[in-house]
């Protein structure tokens, strides 16, 4: 079991990635919705954003998380990278979808301490935006080349 100071940068972790995956699965819900016009992805995107909400709900300190936000002081908050440097929708795309995997795959790590069902959930989530992304480049032109 983690000590006090290490569920409490647990928490910080989970919250993070939630929002993060929730954050980037709207971005790329709106690019199928708007630019892409499917409403068959718009839906799939929904569902596993709706998913996500519902499986914070299955772990134990909710209230926890939100506690222990800091986000002021966040270490990584001016951190940029190449996140400011997008040339159109498709890398908006892309750079959100991948987001939303690797904070899956993080939620999935994290929630074994707490939650295994809830672990299980989260790789079933990654597994199914792996089959969206697919899905989603199908539809992209063809001229398209990351």
């Amino acid at each position: 079991m983690p000590k006090l100071s290490e569920k409490k940068s647990i928490n910080r972790i989970v919250d993070a990635n939630f929002n993060r995956a929730k954050e980037g699965l709207r971005v790329c819900e709106e690019i199928v919705r708007f630019i892409l016009e499917s409403p068959v992805l718009t839906q799939e995107l929904k569902e596993i954003r709706h998913k996500i909400g519902l499986l914070l709900k299955t772990l134990p300190n909710t209230k926890e998380l939100i506690k222990g936000r800091n986000s002021p002081s966040d270490i990584g908050r001016d951190i940029y990278g190449s996140e400011l440097k997008r040339k159109d929708y498709r890398d908006i795309f892309f750079a959100n979808i991948q987001r939303v995997k690797e904070s899956a795959r993080v939620l999935e790590e994290f929630t074994k301490i707490d939650n295994i069902k809830t672990a299980v959930a989260f790789k079933k989530i990654r597994y199914s935006l792996y089959n969206i992304e697919k899905k989603v480049v199908g539809r992209f032109s063809s001229s398209y080349c990351r």
